[in-house]
C-alpha cells in the first residue's frame, strides 16, 4: 500500500521497451509514483499482485498470455484486496472493454493517449475515480438500460413440447391431418399412446382439436423446424 503520498505502481506488458519508457515517464510524475515490479508475463504478475499489493496495476490488454486474454486473469491480479486495475488498450475495443469493467477494471485508457493524462488517470484511480472514456460508458450503461426482449410466448409454448410430440405433430402437417390409426402406425406407437400425446399437445399449444392444433402447427412452420423422423 501506499506510504508517504506515493502511489505504488506495477506494469504489466510484453513490451520491454514500453515498460522503460512509462517508468522513466512516471518517475518524475506529479502526484508522486514509484514503479515497484515490471512484469512481462502473466504468471509473474499474479505472483507481484499477491507479494506486493501494489496501488495501481497497470496492464496492457494485448498481454500475450498463452492463448488466453489478459482480461481473463483480472479477478486474480485484483485479488489482493488492495490494487486497482488501468487497463491500456491499444484498440479499446467496447465489447473487450466492457467485459474488463465488468471483471473489475475502473479505468481504461488508449496507447495514444498523452503522458499528462495517463498520469492523471493513475492518480484519479488511485483515488477511487472511474476514468472510463465517455464512449465506452454511454456504451456500457446503454446495455445495462435497455430491457430485455420480451419472450415470444409462442416460442414458449413449443418449446414446452418433448421431441417425440414435435414429430407427431411434424407427421400430422406432413400427412394433411391423417388419421390417429395411420400416424400412430408411422410413430411405431399406439393409437392409444397417441392420444396420450394428443391430449398433452393440445394442452401445451393451448388448442382443443386436431384441426386447431393443424392450422397453429403450418402456421408456426413446425413441420420445418422438426423433421418428422431421423
Amino acid at each position: 500500500m501506499s506510504t508517504n503520498n506515493v502511489i505504488r505502481v506495477m506494469l504489466v506488458s510484453d513490451h520491454k521497451t514500453w515498460l522503460w519508457g512509462l517508468e522513466q515517464l512516471l518517475a518524475g510524475a506529479q502526484p508522486a509514483m514509484q514503479v515497484v515490479a515490471s512484469a512481462t508475463e502473466i504468471d509473474g504478475a499474479l505472483l507481484l499482485a499477491r507479494t506486493l499489493c501494489p496501488d495501481v496495476i497497470v496492464l496492457d490488454a494485448d498481454l500475450g498470455c498463452g492463448g488466453a486474454c489478459a482480461i481473463d486473469y483480472l479477478p486474480q491480479l485484483l485479488g489482493n484486496g488492495v490494487s486497482r486495475v488501468l487497463l491500456f488498450s491499444g484498440t479499446q475495443d467496447q465489447a473487450e472493454c466492457g467485459r474488463a469493467v465488468r471483471s473489475g477494471v475502473r479505468a481504461v485508457v488508449g496507447k495514444e493517449t498523452p503522458v499528462k493524462q495517463m498520469v492523471d488517470a493513475i492518480a484519479r484511480l488511485h483515488q477511487g475515480e472511474l476514468c472510463l472514456a465517455p464512449a465506452l460508458l454511454d456504451s456500457m450503461l446503454g446495455g445495462l438500460n435497455k430491457p430485455e426482449a420480451a419472450p415470444d410466448p409462442e416460442e414458449q409454448r413449443i418449446a414446452r413440447l418433448t421431441l417425440k410430440e414435435r414429430k407427431i405433430v411434424a407427421m400430422m402437417v406432413e400427412g394433411n391431418g391423417a388419421l390417429n390409426r395411420a400416424i400412430a402406425q408411422r410413430a411405431f406407437i399406439s393409437e392409444q399412446t397417441l392420444r396420450n400425446h394428443l391430449t398433452s399437445i393440445y394442452s401445451k399449444l393451448d388448442v382443443t382439436n386436431r384441426l386447431e392444433l393443424y392450422v397453429y402447427a403450418t402456421r408456426n412452420r413446425l413441420a420445418e423446424s422438426m423433421p418428422a423422423e431421423g
